[in-house]
């Protein structure tokens, strides 16, 4: 018996490893790509490519009816899920390092929280409230501090920079985890029982449309090069097409509670791709914080709990 248990939790182990490294790659390819494309194609162009990945695999599955029937509602979930956070950290990267915006994408489930009480009235409990406060004042203790930017142009000391840009940038990242939180409530409320697929599907097109004109007016004048169009392409076909199926795979096997916590493990890997890849620098202050974050979006989920 206990060797069929073990069995069973490799799927689920391999599945959560991988989606926690293949989302924490995100940063790391968004990076590359926002510095030649800037932040509003690059969005486009992620959700564009993840569209051109999924729709085939809804169309071979006979979903197609389902999502004209549904559109309305996905669309306006992709915005919320996908269009823009991902403008958003795609603008934050020109100014903050991937671990540090990784970091901050650990707060979405402290939104999540947050909105569902506000919304569907889902009343958290005292560790979940003890949660919310302490997660919310790690984001604090951590916008508080310079550690973890990036010079707004080649040469500048971080110690010289505007401050309004790092401070927009923090700001970006919490819009997006913001979205991230609104969009996990609206599903819950309107899009139940709708099929996974269809979901990330149909989300992706409506962000696409979505950022498209946008997208557009801010085209850059010159062609990126081959490494800014690989970095997009691994962006949508990887870390958004292959995530989201990831993603609802581990939902069905595990639960969403447990999938729920891999937003505590991208961090980690953003970390280690940035000081690999991209030479940032990982400091104690960033660690700190990042423990202080996790700490209470695990009471905020109700996924630690204090003993009564």
């Amino acid at each position: 018996m206990t060797a069929q248990r073990d069995t069973a939790a490799r799927p689920w182990l391999t599945d959560f490893l991988l989606l926690a490294a293949i989302w924490g790659s995100s940063f790391l390819f968004m990076r590359l790509s926002t510095v030649a494309f800037g932040a509003l194609p690059t969005a486009a162009l992620r959700v564009g490519i993840a569209s051109l990945f999924l729709l085939p695999l809804l169309l071979l599955r006979g979903l197609g009816p389902q999502l004209r029937q549904h559109w309305k509602p996905v669309f306006l979930v992709g915005l919320l899920n996908s269009g823009i956070p991902f403008a958003c950290y795609a603008f934050a990267l020109l100014t903050i390092t991937t671990g540090l915006s990784s970091i901050l994408n650990a707060t979405v489930p402290l939104f999540g929280a947050l909105v569902a009480w506000a919304w569907l009235q889902d009343r958290p409990g005292g560790s979940q409230i003890l949660g919310l406060a302490i997660g919310f004042a790690g984001v604090a203790l951590l916008a508080s501090n310079k550690a973890g930017l990036k010079p707004i142009a080649a040469g500048t000391p971080a110690g010289a920079m505007d401050l309004w840009a790092p401070t927009l940038a923090i700001g970006a990242c919490l819009v997006a985890t913001l979205c991230y939180g609104i969009a996990a409530s609206f599903t819950k409320r309107y899009l139940g029982g709708l099929p996974p697929l269809v979901t990330a599907t149909g989300s992706q097109i409506g962000a696409t449309l979505g950022l498209a004109l946008p997208a557009l007016a801010f085209w850059p004048a010159q062609m990126p090069g081959p490494v800014a169009w690989m970095a997009l392409l691994a962006a949508g076909v990887l870390c958004t097409g292959v995530a989201y199926i990831l993603y609802f795979r581990l939902i069905e096997t595990t639960g969403p509670a447990r999938a729920l916590a891999v937003t505590f493990v991208v961090p980690v890997f953003a970390l280690l791709y940035g000081v690999a890849f991209l030479g940032e620098t990982i400091t104690p202050w960033m660690i700190g914080c990042g423990i202080v974050i996790l700490l209470g979006t695990s009471l905020s989920t109700g996924l630690l709990r204090f003993r009564q």
